[in-house]
């Protein structure tokens, strides 16, 4: 296994504890989707390794996690990275703001699919703080690429020394 797939599924297994850890009442709503960030950034940059099966199967592992109807998350991120697969050139040479853009429509895509699935099973949210994450997620996503696009060069990179 490379230093990149190992670096990839270490930031994964964050972002999951960061998804479930516990919040205070009042900040519930304001958890950014953190898995979803960590995917996207993973299928810009190694969209070879990051496709849509894995989202399933993360978006799978979401669901079990938050104690949902299995398959709602997974449908919405299966969508996102279909996405992010189709313009994964283009999205790579956009600024952050371009990129936070469009990450902002998609993550709002994937909470109206939640949204209309929890609707359907009579789970309806009653406030507007239903979109809070995709709005919160927006606003980190420029660090989490930073962060994510670091840890990718510095551990990938074989470091040669010359004497």
């Amino acid at each position: 296994m490379n230093k990149t797939l190992r670096i990839g599924i270490f930031t994964i297994i964050g972002a999951f504890m960061l998804a479930i850890m516990p919040l205070p009442d009042w900040a519930v709503e304001f958890r950014p989707d953190w898995v979803t960030l960590v995917l996207i950034y993973w299928a810009m940059a190694t969209p070879s390794k990051i496709g849509v099966t894995v989202a399933w199967v993360t978006g799978l592992l979401l669901d079990v996690s938050y104690g949902t109807l299995m398959g709602q998350h997974a449908v919405g991120m299966v969508l996102v990275i279909y996405v992010i697969h189709l313009q994964h050139q283009r999205l790579r040479v956009a600024s952050l703001l371009q990129q936070a853009i469009v990450i902002f429509f998609l993550l709002m895509l994937k909470q109206l699919l939640t949204l209309w699935v929890d609707g359907m099973i009579g789970r309806a949210p009653d406030s507007w703080l239903y979109f809070m994450p995709a709005i919160v997620s927006t606003v980190l996503w420029p660090w989490t690429y930073l962060i994510l696009r670091d840890l990718r060069r510095n551990f990938s990179v074989e470091k040669q020394y010359q004497f």
